[in-house]
């Protein structure tokens, strides 16, 4: 099935999270009504409770594989599994 221009989301904004050793929240852009994530580098553990998630407590986001996530951004926070990882996160309204 083709999806109609009216149909499509639009990328509005991207971020790049590096710096992971604790909870992190998210930049939100004004109009995302949805997400995607993808891990690079480490396994990432999230929660979106709006409770800090720890290395072993969480839901695992595997490294570069993408998740799309409809729920409150607002809620949402990352902490890396091991030293080093880093999340791309793409917005969409």
């Amino acid at each position: 099935m083709t999806k109609f221009k009216k149909d499509l989301h639009k990328n509005i904004g991207t971020e790049t999270i590096s710096s992971l050793s604790s909870s992190k929240g998210l930049t939100i852009p004004v109009g995302a009504e949805y997400a995607t994530f993808q891990a690079e580098t480490q396994n990432v553990r999230m929660r979106d409770d709006g409770t800090a998630p720890t290395a072993s407590t969480g839901f695992k986001l595997e490294k570069n594989l993408i998740y799309n996530y409809y729920g409150e951004l607002d809620l949402v926070n990352f902490i890396e599994e091991t030293a080093s990882a880093t999340i791309n996160i793409s917005y969409y309204s």
